[in-house]
């Protein structure tokens, strides 16, 4: 880990994310109703897209569960 951090939703993502990246993701989960912490890895899988209603969204690979999962909104990658 590098140690820099992007607020993904504000960059171009898209140039930021290769296949085998590891990272850690945080984000406010509703689910949970809290922010959590994961460890993630990008892979041919993995998306940035908008819901039907809007929402900006990233399907990653959770490292620690060993699934998918997607963050809704907000979040903050560091590398």
């Amino acid at each position: 880990m590098l140690g820099i951090s992007y607020n993904i939703p504000n960059i171009t993502e898209r140039n930021k994310m290769e296949n085998n990246t590891q990272f850690k993701i945080t984000y406010y989960s509703n689910k949970d109703k809290k922010h959590i912490t994961r460890n993630a890895k990008w892979d041919e899988k993995c998306k940035f897209w908008t819901s039907k209603i809007g929402d900006k969204l990233m399907t990653y690979f959770d490292m620690d569960a060993q699934g998918y999962r997607t963050a809704k909104g907000s979040w903050k990658v560091r590398f």
